[in-house]
């Protein structure tokens, strides 16, 4: 898609969104089905049925995915579109880009080895592999508004504010 191609569609969300802001508040969703007795979540996605179970780490077989790298693949899949937008509407010529992104977790916290060592990563990077022809202010341009506007970068940088739990009980689903 071209620059003026993809203005031209964003462009009537925009004015929408401009004129009347509540409509630009999507509720995303996701849903599982929890193995019980298989420590496993299985998923519905875009791409089909994911199984996500333990990381070898924490004890499990390596055959199932694992939330944690599901989170870096949301990244890289977030900051990707992001970035192939910014680029599109700067009118740059990207010949290829790989992103990869890394976390790390100390894997006592969650197995409840040590109460001080935090649940979850506690570190990622993101890293940009571009075959281009642009100066390097232009690339660091296109990545500076490529994280300004990657949700998933935002959401994991700032946190989110409000996370609630709630538990509804049946006899059968």
């Amino acid at each position: 898609m071209k620059s003026e191609e993809l203005k031209a569609v964003q462009a009537p969300l925009k004015d929408g969104y401009r004129e009347n802001p509540a409509s630009a508040v999507v509720t995303m969703r996701a849903e599982g089905v929890v193995e019980v007795t298989g420590q496993a979540c299985t998923l519905r996605s875009f791409a089909g049925v994911v199984r996500a179970g333990l990381h070898e780490a924490a004890g499990g077989s390596g055959e199932e995915a694992c939330s944690g790298e599901l989170l870096l693949e949301s990244l890289v899949a977030c900051a990707g579109v992001t970035f192939s937008a910014v680029a599109t509407n700067m009118g740059l010529a990207i010949r290829s880009c790989r992103i990869i992104a890394e976390g790390d977790m100390d894997f006592r916290g969650t197995l409840g080895i040590d109460k001080n060592v935090p649940v979850g990563l506690d570190s990622v990077r993101l890293v940009f592999q571009v075959e281009s022809d642009l100066e390097e202010a232009t690339l660091n341009k296109l990545i500076s508004l490529t994280e300004r506007y990657c949700v998933i970068y935002q959401t994991l940088q700032k946190g989110v504010p409000t996370i609630t739990s709630s538990i509804t009980q049946s006899t059968g689903l």
